[in-house]
């Protein structure tokens, strides 16, 4: 993840080599050459997912300036919020750092998952919660795409959805890959601590429309920065109404950007003829700069 990228454009390895300084972590080798299971621990994931975007977006240069809007889901609002100025990338980097760190000792502290449903609307996935939960934690966490929605929720209760699901009207539950529940209220702990970490920060008013997971509307000013981030810990994520809320605006292009196309993906689940561009390796930008 990320080694063509630094190979190609010094940019892109100056914001790689900077976020090791800040986060003492060995982002490069981590995301060069693994091991997969280190990387994919959330203290570790979070910073490098943050600076693989930003790599990107140091690497495209002026093509990916100066956006009309910007959106990502839960980790990704960092970034978003970093593209429009909000914060630079220190501060990002110190963010996710400490967050990734906050979030791993939450879900370390009590078994916990996350379970994708599909083919359930929201009602559906809350019946589901309140039926699986039997006294303990199930929330939806991830409202995704049009018949996908994550829930959250201690594990045992994530093992009860996966198997009522269908009976409750899925068409199938999957069990993710996570450290823990992430978007729930397992994350209070976290949500305690990080609070003093953003009461830290003098954010400052987006350049551009960025829109907040929570509430899928755009941050009024930079004094609403803080409060949503916090927020977006133990609530869901209000992905698909994001994309929706762009939609509306007038339909793009759009520039999905880190490495992945997990949300070009989602957004053609809403509207199959959306114009997406997915910028993730260094052909990706060298095809994006060429027709600038």
């Amino acid at each position: 993840m990320g080694k063509d990228l630094c190979e190609k454009y010094p940019a892109a390895r100056a914001m790689f080599e900077q976020a090791e300084k800040i986060s003492g972590l060995p982002l490069m080798k981590l995301c060069f050459e693994g091991p997969k299971e280190e990387l994919s621990r959330t203290d570790v994931a979070q910073p490098a997912i943050f600076t693989m975007s930003a790599a990107v977006a140091a690497a495209a240069g002026g093509k990916l300036a100066s956006p009309a809007f910007a959106a990502g889901l839960s980790l990704g609002e960092y970034t978003a919020l970093y593209a429009a100025g909000a914060m630079d990338f220190a501060t990002g980097v110190k963010l996710v750092t400490q967050r990734g760190r906050l979030m791993q000792q939450a879900a370390t502290a009590v078994p916990s998952g996350m379970v994708s449903v599909i083919g359930m609307d929201e009602a559906q996935a809350q019946a589901l919660c309140l039926q699986a939960a039997q006294g303990e934690v199930l929330v939806c966490a991830n409202f995704n795409c049009p018949g996908q929605i994550v829930l959250s929720g201690q594990k045992d209760a994530c093992r009860r959805a996966a198997e009522m699901a269908p009976a409750a009207g899925a068409k199938m539950a999957v069990p993710l890959d996570v450290a823990g529940a992430f978007h729930s209220a397992l994350m209070a702990p976290a949500a305690e601590k990080f609070a003093a970490v953003l009461a830290g920060v003098a954010f400052k008013n987006p350049s551009c429309v960025v829109l907040s997971n929570v509430d899928a509307q755009p941050y009024a000013s930079a004094g609403d920065i803080a409060a949503k981030l916090l927020a977006q810990l133990v609530q869901p994520v209000r992905w698909q109404q994001c994309m929706e809320y762009l939609i509306a605006q007038g339909g793009g292009p759009f520039y999905e950007i880190g490495p992945g196309r997990v949300l070009a993906g989602l957004a053609k689940r809403i509207d199959r003829k959306l114009p997406i561009t997915c910028v993730n390796a260094a052909d990706a930008v060298e095809q994006l700069t060429a027709n600038a």
